[in-house]
């Protein structure tokens, strides 16, 4: 029997590909679990839609995260803190205090996207990367700046 995978099936073939099977694998494992269906033409006219239609949903998605990244290439985000002597921060500043800087210029950024390695503790100009869409990453201008 043929069917037309529906997600990737290790030691079968990757989502979309059509593979010839025994009868009873397919209507015993495959069927049932929504990992494929039959290979008929009506089939193959819908899976190739919602493809065309997934391909251009994530081509919009990710010119969308373009457009974002170069207007947050443009601004920069100032964020005032306590500071101690040294200019030493008490506290610090995450990822969640840089979305909330964002948020006020009306930006809205999942604080899980921005990557900050460790919490920046001292005042001056960072460079801080976001990671908005698997192919684009933007880089963000923070000034961390004595109250």
């Amino acid at each position: 029997m043929q069917v037309i995978l529906k997600t990737n099936v290790e030691k079968l073939g990757k989502e979309g590909d059509v593979v010839t099977v025994a009868d009873g694998y397919a209507r015993n494992y495959l069927v049932p679990r929504n990992l494929a269906i039959e290979a008929t033409e009506r089939n193959r006219r819908t899976f190739e839609h919602e493809d065309r239609m997934a391909f251009a949903r994530a081509a919009k998605e990710k010119r969308d995260a373009e457009k974002l990244a170069t207007e947050l290439a443009s601004l920069s985000c100032t964020i005032s803190v306590q500071a101690g002597e040294n200019d030493r921060l008490f506290g610090s500043v995450t990822a969640l205090d840089i979305a909330a800087a964002l948020e006020e210029q009306d930006i809205q950024i999942d604080r899980r996207k921005i990557i900050l390695d460790e919490p920046i503790k001292e005042l001056g100009v960072f460079t801080v990367p976001a990671k908005i869409h698997p192919d684009v990453t933007a880089d963000i201008k923070v000034w961390v700046v004595k109250a």
